[in-house]
Order: structure tokens, then C-alpha cells, then sequence
């Protein structure tokens, strides 16, 4: 009997699953050398393994090795490092613009805004984005506190940053909703 593409594609996940306890320190580490912040470090790395199982279901990889995963890891990094020189040409931008007010409202509609973008959120992204950036708790005290693994927190705040990057940039201008 011949091998569906289904089957290639769950033993693909298999193998990566069974990869990961070894690739897992190998691919922190690469990143945590070229990052600013363990942090950082930590997200990418996340991100990373997400790719990796996006790969694996859309089409076998043609390696699944730990090269390959620093292979992903390469370009999350430099990923990160474009958003990053977007980000600083942005506030040179504003920099650079006369300030005839203060900022402090801004600041406030800025706390409301991302106030009411996480109120918004389902209560499964909302607590984890809680717990882990207003209460700065570390992924494994979130991990416990919310009953899940730590690789699955992990998963669970890519999933629940990106839904509130979505959230917070489809307000318009000022970030109040009409």
C-alpha cells in the first residue's frame, strides 16, 4: 500500500516533535548569541518551532535536522532585525518632528487603547498576555499558573501577541474605536 501525502505529512510532525527536546537548547542558543535579550531570544526561538510545524504541514522539509531549524531560526532572526531598523527609523522619524505638545496624553490614549485592544481579546490570550508582560512573569510561572505546558505557552502567547499586534493596528488613528 502506498504512502499519502497525510501519512508523509504526520510522520514529518512526528519527527519534529521527537526533534525538538534535542534541537531545542541548540536553537536558543544560536539566537540568544545574536539577540539583545534573552527575551528576545525566547520569542524567536517560539517562532521558530512554529515555522518549522507550519513547514512540516504544508510540504515535507527536506532535512528535518538541526541545521534546518537554525536554517529557520537564521531567518526569524533577521526578520527580527528589519522589523527592529523599521522600528528605530520610525522613531527617528518622530524624533525629529517638532514637539509643540506633551506627550502626556498620548501616553494615556496609548494605556487605554492597548487596555481596551486586550479586552477585547478571547480570555485565553488576554490571561497569558496578562501574566506574562503586565504581571512580568517568566513563560514556565504563566506555563503553571494557566495549567499548560510550557511549550504550549509558548504557542499560546506567539498566537495571542500576534491576535493583539492585529487588534491594536486595525484602530484607526488615535486607537479609539468609532
Amino acid at each position: 500500500m502506498s504512502e499519502t501525502a497525510n501519512d508523509r505529512g504526520h510522520e514529518a510532525r512526528r519527527r519534529l516533535v521527537e526533534l525538538y527536546d534535542d534541537a531545542v537548547g541548540e536553537v536558543y542558543g544560536y539566537l540568544a548569541r545574536r539577540c539583545e535579550s534573552p527575551a528576545v531570544a525566547e520569542e524567536l526561538t517560539s517562532e521558530t518551532f512554529l515555522a518549522a510545524a507550519d513547514a512540516v504541514v504544508r510540504r515535507p522539509p527536506p532535512d528535518l535536522s538541526v541545521a534546518w531549524l537554525i536554517g529557520i531560526a537564521r531567518h526569524k532572526l533577521a526578520d527580527h532585525w528589519r522589523r527592529r531598523e523599521r522600528e528605530q527609523r520610525l522613531l527617528v522619524a518622530v524624533d525629529a518632528q517638532p514637539d509643540d505638545t506633551s506627550d502626556v496624553w498620548d501616553v494615556e490614549l496609548d494605556r487605554i487603547t492597548a487596555h481596551d485592544v486586550l479586552a477585547e481579546l478571547g480570555p485565553h490570550h488576554r490571561g497569558a498576555l496578562t501574566l506574562r508582560y503586565v504581571d512580568g512573569l517568566p513563560v514556565r510561572e504563566v506555563a503553571a499558573l494557566l495549567g499548560r505546558t510550557e511549550k504550549a505557552t509558548e504557542v499560546l502567547l506567539v498566537r495571542a501577541r500576534a491576535a493583539f499586534r492585529t487588534a491594536y493596528e486595525s484602530r484607526p488613528a488615535g486607537g479609539m474605536t468609532p
